[in-house]
């Protein structure tokens, strides 16, 4: 089952390097499988300290924010309580753990974990099809890249809706947020080709 999430990790310099990802936890949540690209700071910091926290949250602004490394200022964070890492303060619950395996034989590593700690801080707000709207709308951002724009544009048209009939103020602003994004990167690709 793959969990949305974010996971963050420790820079060298003890900075704190948000990013939303997918990682495919076993039913006992008792392990994950992480895959970044190698040309990820999660991938390098996880590489060089073997440990990083999984959060889940409702708080789809910051999922958003970190997708598209449009973060604002210092995150409010807590010490992790058995890795070196941190726990964001948003988070509903979280998920300390450790590498406990490191495939980089192809661009897309597989990092197997094994969790050895859990933490909740707030109950998670439910579902509403606003808040799943966003996360598609993040996982689109990120990719805008490998898509095609027609692809990514009648995503974006069909999230929309949802959007319209069941968002809250912040679901709004990070619909907006990524909308103005991928808008700005296929403008600029459509400007480069000649």
């Amino acid at each position: 089952m793959i969990l949305e999430g974010i996971v963050t990790t420790l820079n060298e310099d003890d900075s704190v390097n948000v990013a939303p990802m997918g990682p495919i936890l076993d039913e006992t949540m008792q392990t994950l499988l992480l895959r970044p690209f190698q040309t990820s700071t999660t991938y390098h910091n996880l590489k060089r300290t073997s440990c990083g926290v999984l959060h889940v949250t409702d708080d789809v602004l910051l999922l958003a924010r970190a997708a598209i490394n449009a973060l604002d200022g210092v995150l409010e964070t807590q010490p992790a309580n058995k890795i070196d890492g941190v726990v964001l303060a948003s988070a509903c619950r979280w998920y300390e753990f450790e590498v406990t395996s490191l495939d980089d034989t192809d661009e897309r590593t597989r990092i197997e974990c094994r969790i050895v700690h859990v933490g909740r801080l707030r109950d998670f707000f439910g579902f509403n099809r606003a808040k799943h709207a966003v996360i598609e709308a993040a996982i689109l951002a990120t990719r805008v890249h490998l898509l095609p724009a027609d692809e990514i544009r009648a995503e974006f048209d069909r999230l929309a809706a949802p959007i319209n009939k069941t968002a809250g103020p912040q679901e709004r602003e990070a619909f907006t947020l990524l909308s103005e994004f991928v808008d700005e990167h296929l403008q600029n690709a459509s400007e480069l080709r000649p």
